[in-house]
C-alpha cells in the first residue's frame, strides 16, 4: 500500500501525524527523525538537565503515539510542530512539578533571578541594543509570552496552552507587552 502514496519523507508533519493516528509505525519513526532534533534543541533551552530532556522527548513521542487521533492541525489553525511542541512543553512543567515534589529546588533556584536562564542569555545575545534592555525590562509574565509568540513562533492558542493560560490572558499580555516595549523604544 505504501508504493501507492507519496514516499514518507516528502510528506508533511501533518499528514506524518494523521497517519500515525491510523498506526504507521514508518510515519512515526519519520516524524521522530525531523522533528526531535529541534525538539531537543527547544527543551535544552528551558532545561539545562539532560535527564529531564530525555524524559520529556520520551513521554513526548509517546503522547504523540497515542494521542495523534485527537490531533485537529490546519482546521484549529495548528500545526504538527506547534502540537508537538505544546505537548513537550507540558511535559516540561509536569516533569519540573514531579522533580520539585520529590526533591530540594537547587540552590539557584531558590534565589530568584541569581542566573539568567538559557533564553535569557539567548535573548541578551540576539537582541541587544534598547530592544534588548525593553525586553530585560518587561515584567516577567509580559516577557514570557513575547518569547512564546515571537521567539518560538507559538499562535495565541499555543501560547496559552504552553503557559496554562487563558487565551484571552495571553491577548492581553501580548498586547500590554508591545506597548510596553513601544514606550521603552521612542
Amino acid at each position: 500500500m505504501r508504493s501507492a502514496r507519496a514516499p514518507l519523507h516528502e510528506v508533511d508533519e501533518e499528514r506524518l501525524v494523521r497517519l500515525v493516528a491510523k498506526g504507521d509505525r514508518a510515519a512515526f519513526e519519520e516524524l521522530y527523525r525531523r522533528t526531535s532534533p529541534w525538539l531537543a534543541v527547544r527543551l535544552r533551552r528551558r532545561c539545562v538537565d539532560e535527564q529531564i530532556v530525555a524524559e520529556v522527548m520520551q513521554e513526548t513521542y509517546l503522547a504523540v503515539w497515542r494521542a495523534a487521533g485527537a490531533f485537529a492541525g490546519a482546521a484549529v489553525g495548528g500545526t504538527a510542530t506547534g502540537w508537538l511542541w505544546t505537548i513537550a512543553a507540558r511535559r516540561l512543567v509536569d516533569a519540573f512539578r514531579r522533580r520539585a515534589h520529590h526533591a530540594e529546588p537547587p540552590p539557584a533556584a531558590a534565589v530568584p533571578d541569581a542566573v539568567p536562564a538559557a533564553e535569557e542569555e539567548a535573548l541578551a545575545e540576539t537582541v541587544g541594543g534598547e530592544v534588548g534592555d525593553a525586553l530585560r525590562r518587561l515584567a516577567p509574565e509580559l516577557r514570557q509570552v513575547l518569547q512564546a509568540m515571537v521567539l518560538d513562533g507559538l499562535s495565541v492558542r499555543e501560547t496559552a496552552v504552553l503557559l496554562g493560560l487563558p487565551e484571552g490572558t495571553v491577548k492581553t499580555r501580548a498586547r500590554r507587552a508591545r506597548t510596553a516595549m513601544r514606550r521603552a523604544l521612542v
